[in-house]
């Protein structure tokens, strides 16, 4: 079953980015004349995602105000006391609905393969149940750290440090599905905490975004995506 429910998560404070943050959520910042989550809404639409929900904390006011003028048909999650992603994904269930469901962050820029697109068509929920898309190290632009995973040839994933291949980065992108869905408790958490069980019960695949990701989590990735976008 493909998704047809998909949640962008926009409720973080968005500390990294200093100054741009103090009056606005990270979720606003404009990248290329239009706000990040403009751009997310964006890739939504294209793959067909019926129902879109949005999770909001931080500034949130102001993203009911944005989504109200371009999006009135997105739903929106508001979090009085920030839950994370795992946490914030639990409480955006009951607007989701049943089902597999596409999971977006916010500050990433794309260009390319739509990568909702992507996860659909490699989506298979009778190996999987969570799919994940991934851009190799050598190409995440804006993103300083390590890489998280490790893909075998089958597109199964293990964490770094587990097999002696290629490292990639999770782009924040991905496919979560029914019984993970279910297991999700109460609570403040990541989504890595929601990751780690169906790691190790062998049941997390990866797709490869080959054309453009940006991460803006900082400051300079604002720059960094739109040289890169008008290239």
């Amino acid at each position: 079953m493909t998704p047809r429910a998909g949640i962008i998560f926009a409720a973080g404070l968005g500390t990294r980015m200093g100054a741009l943050t103090r009056e606005r959520p990270k979720a606003l910042i404009e990248v290329a004349g239009r706000p990040l989550i403009d751009h997310a809404l964006a890739l939504y639409r294209a793959a067909g995602v019926a129902r879109i929900v949005v999770n909001t904390h931080a500034h949130a006011e102001q993203i009911h105000a944005h989504l109200a003028r371009v999006a009135p048909e997105t739903r929106i999650s508001f979090e009085p006391r920030l839950l994370e992603t795992g946490g914030g994904l639990r409480n955006a269930l009951p607007l989701l609905g049943p089902g597999p469901v596409f999971t977006l962050n916010a500050d990433m820029v794309w260009g390319g393969e739509n990568p909702c697109l992507a996860l659909a068509a490699a989506w298979d929920a009778a190996r999987m149940d969570a799919l994940l898309c991934l851009v190799p190290r050598a190409a995440a632009r804006g993103h300083s750290g390590a890489g998280d995973f490790h893909r075998a040839a089958d597109g199964r994933l293990t964490r770094r440090g587990a097999a002696p291949s290629a490292n990639f980065v999770y782009a924040g992108a991905g496919i979560l599905g029914a019984d993970a869905l279910r297991g999700l408790g109460e609570g403040a958490y990541s989504l890595n905490a929601v990751w780690e069980p169906i790691l190790a019960a062998g049941r997390m695949s990866g797709t490869v975004h080959q054309g453009l990701w940006v991460d803006v989590g900082r400051p300079e990735g604002v720059a960094l995506a739109e040289a890169a976008l008008a290239r």
